[in-house]
């Protein structure tokens, strides 16, 4: 989800974040993206102490001591643990702020289309109690649009399919709203656990979820042509409890994602399905932008569209699609004010 802050007693100083499930990005007005870390945290269990945030602490998932527990805070998009996306939330504001002044900065919050009234809530308490002053909200596939350079201001439909860390959202959008929208919270963690999953049942080996991402990002595939090659994985032999190293394949990745690749397209069909006449005829005829980290799987693009017979494309920068949109509509908020939900 992204935020937009108006800092006050800054005349121009504006800035946007993206905090998703996997990583959290901040872009300021005229400098860009200052802060791009995961979103995970290590604290004490008794304490509370920060140990450690971001790039660190996703680094030391399954390597600390009982004292330390480390926790992913979002999950399919929304605050899981809110007291803890409390302590990210200010410790990166915190990092951005040391060389700027920020005094109660007001919040656009983007959220997910499918977001629920009580996790709506639970965002606005979280950024309040941060010292947040004011707090909108605008919905994720928004700025995913205006990130793609869409051109949402028109009266026709522009879809498309953000693929994210915890959710994936469909939407089509015309004249600077959603004409129509889908939240499905299933997503890029999904495809890591599935491969965790896979090598657990397949080979008898334990790996981490760090280690699945690795896999898929340096040999996973959606489609058949998209694909090639294997790399090594040294995990726990379930059997006898030694290291134990395999080699897996793309045909195996490609296997073991099969459901959560499956269930996303099935989502692009279900909102084709569901087009009125007109807004559908817009989208067959300019196809459809993939956006978010997700949309880096190869041959994703090519498997959606050998699906729906449409055009699919990928965004220039997908990862950072949504935090460049939110920054857009910071840079040009006027042009945009009619896309932020009081």
């Amino acid at each position: 989800m992204s935020f937009i802050l108006k800092l006050a007693g800054l005349t121009s100083a504006h800035c946007a974040m993206d905090l998703g499930t996997a990583n959290t990005l901040i872009y300021l007005k005229g400098e860009g993206i200052v802060l791009n870390e995961p979103s995970v945290i290590a604290l004490e269990r008794d304490s509370g102490r920060i140990v450690a945030v971001g790039r660190e602490a996703k680094e030391s998932i399954g390597k600390t001591p009982y004292r330390v527990s480390t926790i992913r805070p979002l999950k399919d998009g929304v605050i899981a643990d809110f007291d803890v996306t409390k302590a990210m939330i200010k410790y990166f504001l915190g990092m951005v702020k040391r060389t700027r002044t920020m005094t109660r900065p007001k919040m656009v919050v983007c959220v997910p289309s499918g977001i629920t009234q009580v996790e709506k809530r639970a965002v606005v308490d979280a950024c309040l109690q941060v010292g947040i002053g004011d707090i909108h909200l605008i919905e994720e596939p928004m700025a995913a649009a205006i990130g793609a350079a869409l051109p949402i201001e028109l009266l026709r439909g522009n879809m498309v399919v953000d693929v994210g860390g915890g959710t994936t959202e469909i939407a089509v959008i015309s004249y600077y709203a959603n004409a129509y929208s889908q939240s499905l919270r299933l997503a890029g963690d999904e495809l890591d656990e599935a491969i965790v999953r896979y090598l657990r049942n397949k080979y008898q080996v334990a790996v981490g979820v760090n280690v699945a991402e690795r896999i898929k990002m340096e040999i996973g595939s959606a489609h058949p042509g998209a694909g090639s090659g294997s790399t090594s994985v040294v995990g726990k032999d379930l059997v006898n409890g030694v290291p134990r190293t395999i080699t897996i394949t793309a045909d195996d990745v490609r296997e073991a994602i099969e459901a959560p690749v499956e269930a996303i397209i099935d989502s692009v069909k279900r909102a084709l399905e569901n087009l009125p006449p007109e807004l559908f005829s817009d989208v067959r005829e300019s196809g459809m932008v993939l956006t978010g980290g997700g949309a880096l799987l190869k041959g994703l693009d090519k498997r959606i569209s050998e699906r729906t017979s449409l055009k699919v494309y990928v965004t220039e920068d997908p990862l950072r699609c949504v935090v460049m949109g939110s920054g857009k509509a910071v840079e040009e908020m006027q042009r945009y004010k009619s896309v932020f939900i009081n």
